[in-house]
C-alpha cells in the first residue's frame, strides 16, 4: 500500500464519524490549550504532562476503532486514562529518548520519533503491556517502514496548508484523517508480520 491507499482508506472509513471524531479532537485541543494558558503559573506545565499521554492513548484508540469500522464515541476519548499507568509511563519513555537523540543532532531524534510512532496504537491494541515494551514493539515494527511513514506524512502537507489558511478550524477534521491514516498504516504493518514478511512476531502476539 502507498500513502494514497492510506488517506482512501481512512476517508472511506470515516464516513458518518467525521462529527464525532471532530468534537473529540477539540475537546483534546481546548484541554490542553487551556493547560498551556496556565503554564505561566507551572500547573499548566504539569497538567499537561501528566495528560497528554493519556489523551495520546484515547486518540489511537479512536483512530484504530474507525479503521475497523467499529463503533466511535466521542468519549473514548478518555478511554486512555483506564490505561493511565502505562499512556504516562509511554509518553514519558518516548519524550527522553526522542531528546535524547536530539541532542546528537536533529535528524536521529526525527529517525527515533518515527521509531516510536506506533506505540500508541500497539498499546490500545494490547492494554496489559508494558510501556517500555509497547515501544520496542514499536521499533520492530518500524524497522524498515519509516520511510513510508514519513511519505504518508509528506502527503497530508497540502492538506496542512489549508489549515493554516482556516486558522487553524479545519485542523479538527484533518487531525483525526491523519491519525485514522495512521492507524490504517499500524494494521497494514501488523498484516505484513502476520504474513511472514519483514516484520516477524515478538514474544507476544499483537491483535
Amino acid at each position: 500500500m502507498k500513502a494514497r491507499d492510506y488517506r482512501r482508506a481512512a476517508w472511506e472509513k470515516l464516513r458518518g464519524k467525521w462529527g464525532v471524531m471532530a468534537i473529540a479532537t477539540l475537546i483534546y485541543a481546548l484541554i490542553l490549550g487551556a493547560c498551556g494558558a496556565l503554564s505561566l503559573i507551572y500547573i499548566g506545565g504539569f497538567a499537561a504532562l501528566f495528560l497528554t499521554g493519556a489523551f495520546a492513548l484515547g486518540l489511537a484508540i479512536m483512530a484504530l476503532a474507525a479503521a475497523r469500522k467499529q463503533e466511535v464515541r466521542a468519549a473514548q476519548l478518555f478511554d486512555g486514562f483506564k490505561n493511565y499507568g502505562s499512556s504516562l509511563a509511554l509518553y514519558l519513555l518516548i519524550a527522553i529518548f526522542t531528546a535524547l537523540w536530539t541532542l546528537l543532532f536533529i535528524i536521529p531524534g526525527i529517525v527515533k520519533a518515527y521509531s516510536y510512532s506506533m506505540s500508541w496504537y500497539i498499546l490500545a491494541d494490547n492494554p496489559q503491556m508494558g510501556a517500555n515494551e509497547a515501544r520496542k514493539r514499536s521499533m520492530e515494527l518500524m524497522r524498515g517502514n519509516k520511510w513510508r511513514l514519513f511519505c504518508l506524512h509528506c502527503s497530508f502537507i497540502g492538506w496542512l496548508l489549508l489549515c493554516i489558511l482556516t486558522l487553524g478550524i479545519l485542523t479538527l477534521w484533518i487531525a483525526p484523517y491523519l491519525q485514522t491514516a495512521q492507524a490504517e498504516f499500524y494494521r497494514d504493518l501488523i498484516a505484513e508480520r502476520d504474513a511472514g514478511g519483514t516484520n516477524p512476531p515478538a514474544a507476544a502476539p499483537l491483535q
